[in-house]
């Protein structure tokens, strides 16, 4: 079947209208392609329509490139945006890879709200995907490869090209003589996807002429499974959620088949962090964090995140600091305390018979120090003092945040436990004055 922009319209009549239409422009003969037959048809369209190019800066003629786009933008009088980023790679990270992140986030964090980006994605580009994701040993979510609509930073992104073959869109190219650029990387089959491309996918489809066709009704079919395993992994999230927002039990986990507790992890693990964690990272979490003893404390991490199990608790966080906050500073009580080790701030407010007696706060001043072991207290109402490490164990505080929590001390005596217990003699009694810290944490949850 041929490309044209009526079949493009039709495309884009099945979503909703956004504010504007943004084609993700390289210069390359697909966007090219997709940014003229838009043109073609704006005036049918309910959106305005832009285009949008990201300035990788790695060839050295990255620079004519964004000059070519303006230029045919200026002919096709398509509003132009370019975006500016720095795709170099880290040691053994895929130059592709990098590229794509960058340029993906850039346009992410661009987009307006409301409007939708446009990106010129095919069949062929969907069956290489499928390929690579085979090969990389992906489940039914990577096997579904990209969606045709999906949400994207504050708006969404839309292939409308995915059932559109190469040969369609450079018989469009030719046919209406249209000028594009040459990325001369997309000829190295140093890259997985170009190797694919221009070695293995030809030989493919001398033997199964229909390839590109039939891997992407594939990737189809794994969409539909996917979409069943989110459905399944919603019920069973409900089932195994824990005591507090954003934590699972073990034990309702450990309830479920092993099927479904991975996949209630890893579509757990999706929702918090953006991505599932790999096979390796996900069976480390089932045999070493699930199946450790109740008084263990074990840690999984990868990435930016972390695992954690505390009791019948599992927690996800943000990696936490290896630091430990150290030292005793003075507080002066009349402006916030920013504290050291990413533990947040400290700022305080006048109350009536609740917080530390403010009589007992000489000059105005406190001292903020945090756990080294030893400490007691005795909370307002208890008749004994009590180690900090019982009085957490009673609280549930998790061994990890123990020792972030801020501890305030008066004459080198435990005073407060931030955000848990005032400690006598030097609570604010009934009428009395009293002073209420409040503890601003940076988020450890992702």
């Amino acid at each position: 079947m041929s490309f044209s922009p009526t079949r493009l319209k039709q495309q884009l009549l099945d979503c909703p209208g956004p504010g504007a239409c943004w084609v993700a422009y390289s210069g390359g003969v697909d966007s090219h392609v997709l940014l003229h037959a838009l043109v073609a048809i704006r005036e049918s369209l309910s959106c305005r329509i832009g285009a949008v190019h990201v300035n990788h800066g790695l060839h050295e003629d990255a620079g004519q490139w964004e000059a070519h786009c303006r230029a045919v933008c200026k002919t096709l009088a398509v509003p132009f945006v370019s975006l500016q980023v720095d795709a170099c790679h880290a040691a053994r990270e895929s130059p592709e890879a990098a590229a794509r992140a960058a340029r993906y986030a850039a346009l992410q964090d661009w987009l307006p709200p409301g409007d939708c980006l446009l990106t010129a994605q095919h069949r062929d580009d969907q069956a290489e995907t499928v390929l690579l994701q085979l090969l990389r040993g992906s489940g039914v979510m990577g096997l579904a490869a990209m969606p045709a609509l999906t949400d994207f930073g504050a708006g969404k992104l839309r292939r409308p090209l995915l059932d559109c073959s190469r040969q369609s869109l450079l018989a469009y190219a030719l046919e209406n003589d249209l000028d594009w650029v040459d990325d001369p990387s997309n000829q190295d089959t140093g890259l997985d996807r170009n190797y694919l491309r221009h070695r293995v996918v030809p030989e493919l489809r001398e033997r199964w002429p229909g390839l590109s066709g039939t891997l992407a009704r594939s990737a189809q079919h794994c969409a539909e499974a996917a979409r069943a395993l989110a459905q399944l992994a919603e019920q069973d999230l409900a089932t195994v959620a824990g005591e507090t927002k954003g934590v699972l039990q073990v034990s309702g986990l450990q309830r479920l088949g092993m099927e479904r507790r991975r996949n209630v992890l890893r579509y757990w693990c999706t929702q918090r962090c953006g991505s599932a964690p790999s096979a390796a990272v996900l069976e480390r979490i089932v045999h070493d964090v699930l199946a450790s003893r109740a008084d263990a404390e074990p840690c999984v991490r990868w990435g930016d995140y972390e695992l954690r199990r505390y009791r019948d608790q599992v927690y996800l966080l943000g990696q936490q600091p290896e630091d430990v906050p150290a030292g005793v500073l003075d507080w002066q009580l009349h402006r916030p305390l920013t504290l050291p080790g990413s533990a947040g701030s400290l700022s305080v407010t006048t109350e009536s018979g609740s917080g530390i007696r403010a009589t007992a706060v000489v000059g105005n001043v406190l001292q903020v120090g945090f756990r080294r072991g030893g400490e007691r207290c005795r909370p307002a109402g208890r008749r004994h003092h009590y180690p900090l490490k019982k009085l957490f164990q009673e609280h549930g505080v998790p061994p990890w945040e123990r020792v972030r929590i801020p501890l305030i001390f008066i004459d080198n005596e435990l005073a407060a436990v931030t955000g848990l217990w005032v400690c006598e003699p030097f609570s604010a009694g009934p009428g009395e004055p009293g002073l209420a810290i409040h503890w601003d944490k940076l988020a450890a949850q992702p």
